[in-house]
């Protein structure tokens, strides 16, 4: 069995996408097709933008999603029933309209409307983001819970790598214990809000009302989503699984062990390199292609 898999923010890199857009009519088609929905050209930012126009939020997301579902159709790949999909966080509704369980148009609206939803919660929740590294997961969530602040693990990333998520208060203390419990590494990382975390929440009712209002059919073949790290067809479960992906972690670590052991042999990722890495953490023999 084969999986595709799709990154999510943090993907983005300068000129991303031009040599694509040039050289394939399926990618320019698809990228020409976007600057009509979005209302603006986010091509002209993809390509020339600097790296901290492509940090901005409304850019980022649409823009990773743009530049790895444009690689997709560029190979002209074909999932067989042997497939299944993927995607981390934002990745997820790539690897939902690579699986036609949601239309490009639709999805692309849906990644719009999430960027700018979660821009928002942001300023109404401020909060941050750490990655703890060399430290058993158990241990990291015991931590956070004993800490009286709002801090949550937010993405299970792969063995021995954990992101949390929560108030600035919060990160700081946590970090502070991580740190004296023995992590090899505990950074706060360069993000502008608690992603993953219950400070996302007036971005998740926002969200549902843009998820409700579009139809979701059902996918060519099972997608692993992030709430349960369970394979899923039915449109109905997808949609409310979808709902509440952005108050709930990412549990990325277990997609990864549970598409093994459902006889997953290969991944192929799409636009990075990201996901390739967490798998290799897992299984160092694992056949991996970055496309």
């Amino acid at each position: 069995m084969k999986s595709y898999v799709f990154p999510g923010q943090g993907a983005q890199f300068e000129g991303m996408g031009k040599d694509l857009y040039e050289t394939n009519k399926d990618a320019k088609n698809l990228l020409d097709k976007a600057n009509q929905v979005l209302g603006f050209e986010i091509t002209k930012v993809m390509f020339e933008g600097s790296a901290e126009d492509l940090r901005q939020t409304k850019i980022t997301q649409p823009a990773v999603f743009l530049y790895a579902l444009a690689k997709f159709k560029a190979g002209n790949f074909s999932m067989t029933e042997d497939s299944v999909v993927g995607g981390h966080s934002l990745g997820e509704i790539t690897a939902l309209v690579a699986a036609d369980a949601l239309d490009f148009e639709d999805g692309l609206k849906l990644v719009s409307e999430r960027a700018l939803a979660m821009q928002d919660a942001c300023e109404i929740n401020p909060g941050t983001m750490a990655a703890i590294l060399g430290m058993e997961d158990s241990l990291v969530e015991e931590i956070t819970e004993g800490i009286n602040e709002v801090v949550v693990p937010a993405n299970y990333n792969t063995i021995g790598q954990l992101v949390i998520s929560g108030s600035h208060e919060g990160i700081e203390e946590a970090v502070a214990k991580c740190t004296e419990a023995g992590a090899r590494r505990a950074i706060v990382l360069p993000v502008g809000g608690a992603f993953h975390s219950e400070l996302m929440q007036p971005a998740q009712a926002r969200l549902s009302n843009a998820i409700n209002a579009m139809t979701f059919k059902t996918p060519i073949v099972p997608i692993f989503q992030n709430v349960d790290a369970k394979a899923h067809t039915d449109p109905n479960e997808i949609k409310e699984l979808l709902k509440r992906q952005l108050t709930s972690p990412v549990k990325w670590t277990q997609i990864m062990q549970n598409m093994i052991k459902s006889g997953v042999e290969q991944q192929t990722e799409f636009g990075a390199k990201v996901l390739t890495g967490f798998i290799k953490k897992i299984d160092r023999k694992f056949a991996t292609e970055i496309i």
